[in-house]
């Protein structure tokens, strides 16, 4: 069985269900969430109710379910108004996570990174895993991710257990939220429901011309299940992305092809920005490759809006 801790969460949600797809049982965690939620309930999932932090509330976990593969996927809370705290449950997590890895005999732990890693950088062209990164972050979660990645890798040689990193790029999809950093879930949402564009959520104001490797969140669970399933892996930090740039533009025009009359005007910019996530070394050792261009996942993405669900 695969733990996915944050396994109700968005990507959580995927992953478990590509999980499935390829043959593997789950054992969900989850701080809040006592059932399993209604978007798995049609599959043989066990749901557990706990936080990662508990050590022995992890090991009775064990205790209750044949673990042998985890995929740590919960998240650093950091809106948690006490940032010392949240900042020592997500190293508690890890650090737990670890030990009862190596307690239960698990060959490999997937570890959620993300693209904010590349925070930057300027490469003149993909941004590729073997990059330096810089040591420093301007917002809390790539600063969690970069310690989280280092310290996985201590924690490998310390425990002999495979320990992955996962640097997963923008991702959107059914069971997304309003994301700070990227336009395309607030666009989707004003297409879907005919409603005016609200970009209040996001950090700065977006432009036509951002972009970003943006990958549909039924790519990004395959991507991450083949990662925990696959025999063998060459290497212990992977991007989990679409391996190409979409602007804001090119989701307005996928989006415009299934809401030709949604208004979602943004102001234009000079040329296209951002960097798409390599992902040679992921086909290579998974043979992923991703099922979904700009307009197949608008269009999945609202049809599952128009059919009642809320994000």
């Amino acid at each position: 069985m695969i733990l996915v801790t944050g396994g109700t969460g968005f990507i959580g949600t995927h992953t478990v269900r590509a999980l499935h797809e390829r043959g593997a049982t789950c054992v969900l965690l989850s701080r809040r969430a006592g059932v399993v939620p209604p978007a798995l309930a049609d599959l043989p999932v066990v749901m557990e109710r706990g936080d990662v932090a508990d050590l022995e509330g992890l090991r009775e976990i064990g205790r209750r379910n044949p673990v042998d593969g985890i995929v740590h996927l919960a998240g650093y809370d950091h809106h948690d108004e006490d940032g010392l705290g949240a900042t020592g449950r997500v190293l508690d997590g890890l650090l737990n996570v670890a030990r009862v890895a190596r307690e239960w005999g698990v060959r490999r732990v997937g570890l959620a990174s993300t693209i904010g890693v590349y925070g930057g950088l300027e490469p003149a062209g993909p941004l590729t895993e073997d990059l330096a990164v810089p040591l420093s972050a301007p917002h809390p979660i790539p600063r969690a991710k970069k310690i989280a990645e280092l310290l996985g890798e201590q924690l490998e040689e310390a425990t002999g257990v495979e320990m992955v990193n996962l640097r997963i790029s923008g991702t959107w999809g059914p069971l997304g939220h309003e994301d700070p950093f990227f336009a395309a879930p607030a666009l989707v949402h004003a297409a879907a429901s005919g409603t005016p564009l609200d970009l209040g959520g996001l950090l700065r104001q977006p432009h036509l011309s951002d972009g970003l490797d943006l990958c549909y969140v039924k790519d990004t669970g395959r991507a991450i299940a083949l990662l925990q399933l696959t025999e063998s892996l060459a290497h212990r930090t992977y991007n989990v992305a679409s391996g190409r740039v979409t602007t804001n533009a090119d989701v307005i025009a996928a989006l415009h092809q299934v809401a030709p009359d949604a208004e979602l005007d943004l102001p234009g910019g000079t040329q296209p920005t951002g960097s798409a996530l390599a992902i040679d070394r992921l086909h290579a050792d998974t043979g992923y490759v991703p099922e979904y261009d700009t307009a197949s996942a608008a269009a999945d993405y609202v049809t599952w809006l128009r059919a009642g669900h809320e994000r």
